[in-house]
């Protein structure tokens, strides 16, 4: 007999467990919270196990629905890659995961030339900062990460992570390279102090006023509120239209790099076009 449960009850169940919540969930499906909830129960009905703990303010998975829904991530993933490898009617986007800023300042103003050289290929850009990249989970063709070395096997270096302060003309005339405040981003607590020690200067570093992002940061920056620390890629229309001057001193390397990360085994079929540009316009950013 096929125990095969319906497919909508599945999956409402795999995004609930992924969320932590039914309302994401509902959201997601575009349908009702209680039509979420009518499906997870009529599949623990058509099962016979528990699947989730109902709290106040939160669902959590039961043991057995933890392991039936790390099974069904799996299982949807491979469905994700089976799809997109068909090769019958337009290609499905390419899912590029990457840091806010990085995509934000470094690969979108490129995608123009992407799509010029591959009209028929789109990129989907999602953006995390979160340590582990879960390609099947998330149903990714491509990830960014940095680190001093390669994130996973295989993983392909881009390019060296410099850094270098910028702040704009007038905050630079009114404070002086030395009294600016200094602005950064949690996610890079430690740029200033490397850029500092690269400059062969002693002394404990000023604290700097940190950002959630490096977005951020930039953003304060051009409104004259200090001086950023960033990737000298992040800001080079800014200085090219000189709403930002960088401070006295070189560009510092920080030892990591930028890495391409494709999901293991055979990645779909377009996503060597999407790296062998990738690989070329971090060689001409260089």
């Amino acid at each position: 007999m096929d125990r095969l449960p319906p497919l909508a009850a599945l999956h409402a169940f795999a995004l609930v467990v992924e969320h932590g919540s039914l309302a994401a969930a509902a959201v997601r499906l575009n349908v009702t919270q209680p039509a979420i909830s009518r499906r997870v129960r009529e599949l623990e009905a058509a099962l016979g196990v528990a699947l989730l703990h109902r709290g106040a303010n939160a669902v959590l998975p039961t043991p057995e629905g933890a392991r039936y829904a790390a099974a069904l991530r799996d299982a949807f993933g491979a469905i994700r890659a089976a799809t997109v490898t068909l090769g019958a009617g337009p290609a499905a986007p390419l899912r590029v995961r990457a840091y806010t800023t990085w995509a934000l300042r470094w690969l979108i103003p490129r995608l123009p030339r992407f799509r010029a050289k591959h009209p028929g290929l789109e990129i989907e850009v999602l953006t995390s900062t979160a340590p582990v990249v879960d390609f099947a989970r998330d149903g990714l063709d491509a990830a960014i990460r940095s680190g001093a070395a390669a994130p996973l096997p295989g993983a392909l270096k881009l390019q060296p992570v410099t850094i270098a302060p910028y702040a704009t003309p007038a905050a630079l005339r009114r404070d002086g390279p030395a009294r600016l405040t200094r602005l950064g981003s949690r996610i890079r607590p430690g740029d200033w102090a490397a850029w500092q020690r690269a400059q062969d200067r002693t002394g404990p570093p000023t604290a700097p006023l940190l950002f959630e992002s490096t977005s951020l940061a930039i953003q304060a920056a051009l409104e004259g509120l200090g001086a950023v620390i960033c990737p000298p890629a992040y800001v080079a229309e800014e200085v090219r239209r000189r709403r930002l001057s960088p401070l006295p001193g070189r560009i510092a390397a920080t030892g990591e790099h930028y890495w391409l990360l494709l999901p293991p085994g055979r990645p779909r079929r377009d996503a060597p076009a999407f790296r062998d540009w990738l690989v070329a316009e971090a060689r001409a950013d260089d």
